[in-house]
């Protein structure tokens, strides 16, 4: 595999041409809008941005603020044929830190935080929004390093408490706040488009969920593919008070499955699919797949940020791939985040140019300027790609950090 390294600025890119395709062979997961990580990874991220938003709005900058550790703990429900209700609330711990003030004027973070965290629950999950127990568990500390010296006040003792936004060493100049990496691919394979659009088919408001009001949303999928035979695990809930009995319940679960052969005979002509939906089922014992509110959500289970889908929608164990939980950290130094959104996109721009696979890892290393990764790797099947025209995309892309920030703040990107 023919290999380039060169430097540029403080950081050290290696350029590998010439890598094998990857292999047909497919492992990929997706968990729907219901699924509790899901939840959790789009709730930090909403309190992210309202934050930031507020902060901008009132003092110019985007004040320091982490809420990538939230939390969600399920409640208790009955379910019953045509029926069903909230028992215990589900419990939203909202872990992390915020500025709870700049230059003397308070910021009401717990009032933003709660007013984002209903208005997320009754758009996504209604019959849960009323049933929620929202546990503040939000500190301004900052980070190890600051060293009390005689009189001196260290800088890092701002972080959170910033005399005016000139207090940000970030509007001089944007150091990475960790070592880290991010990790970006493309192209997706047919398998892996099929897979994301399956979930968002049963999980989304699509014209499938808006004909059928049983259809929940807290979907997930586990699919393995050799490039021509597809076995698909797929879980679809259903919706208690719409499913009157259990052979109404099996007949929607029929309709499910007619509609992923339906899908599959469309996405992947000519290969041969199978499909196991909701494998718990036990029918003859009412042991089924039967929600109040279409999320797992409701009875016990968790949801974590980080434990769901990738910055690019998909969990992909046989593709490169990183751990960060993106969602819900600071949009403007966070390398978790921006490493990661980055390299996807550049990974998009490289397969474009070139026409063949690409990867792309940004690896960060704490204090160093942020558009000046520690290492870059660049890994590229085509064999002619010209070495030049790639160094431009992996500039033109470490450039683009404050506009991104910007669209992070302002909805501009869904992250997974």
């Amino acid at each position: 595999m023919p290999r380039t390294s060169t430097t540029i600025d403080n950081s050290h890119i290696v350029i590998d041409t010439g890598m094998a395709q990857p292999d047909a062979t497919t492992i990929v997961e997706r968990k729907g809008l219901g699924h509790p990580d899901t939840l959790a990874d789009h709730l930090a991220e909403r309190l992210s941005r309202a934050y930031s938003r507020y902060t901008v709005q009132h003092f110019g900058a985007v004040l320091h603020h982490n809420f990538d550790k939230l939390a969600l703990l399920g409640g208790a429900s009955e379910v019953r044929y045509g029926a069903g209700r909230m028992t215990s609330p589900v419990r939203v711990l909202v872990n992390g830190r915020a500025a709870p003030l700049c230059g003397g004027e308070p910021i009401p973070v717990e009032d933003i935080v709660e007013a984002e965290v209903r208005a997320f629950f009754a758009e996504r999950l209604p019959e849960v929004s009323a049933h929620l127990d929202i546990v503040f568990n939000i500190t301004s500390n900052s980070s190890p390093g600051a060293v009390l010296t005689g009189d001196g006040v260290p800088d890092r003792t701002r972080w959170f408490n910033p005399r005016s936004v000139e207090d940000l060493r970030e509007r001089r100049v944007r150091l990475s706040n960790d070592t880290s990496l991010g990790t970006g691919w493309a192209p997706e394979n047919p398998f892996e488009s099929f897979v994301r659009e399956l979930v968002d088919h049963f999980s989304g408001k699509s014209e499938f969920t808006l004909a059928h009001a049983w259809c929940g949303s807290d979907v997930k999928l586990m699919g393995y593919w050799d490039g021509a035979q597809a076995d698909i695990v797929l879980c679809v809930p259903q919706k208690s008070r719409h499913v009157a009995s259990r052979a109404e319940y099996v007949r929607n679960a029929e309709t499910v499955l007619a509609e992923c052969y339906r899908l599959a005979g469309l996405r992947l002509p000519g290969a041969e699919a199978r499909f196991r939906l909701n494998a718990r089922d036990v029918p003859e014992k009412d042991e089924l797949y039967l929600t109040y509110t279409g999320s797992s959500i409701e009875s016990g289970d968790e949801g974590v940020v980080g434990r769901g889908n990738r910055v690019n929608g998909l969990i992909t164990p046989l593709r490169p791939m990183n751990l960060e939980g993106a969602n819900g950290k600071n949009p403007v130094y966070h390398v978790g985040k921006l490493y990661n959104v980055a390299a996807q996109r550049l990974a998009n721009r490289l397969h474009e140019a070139t026409e063949g696979h690409a990867e792309v890892h940004l690896v960060s290393t704490t204090g160093q300027r942020l558009d000046q990764p520690w290492r870059i790797l660049v890994r590229l099947s085509s064999p002619h790609a010209e070495v030049d025209k790639v160094q431009a995309l992996v500039t033109e892309a470490l450039g683009e950090f404050p506009a991104l920030t910007d669209e992070l703040v302002s909805d501009g990107i869904v992250l997974s």
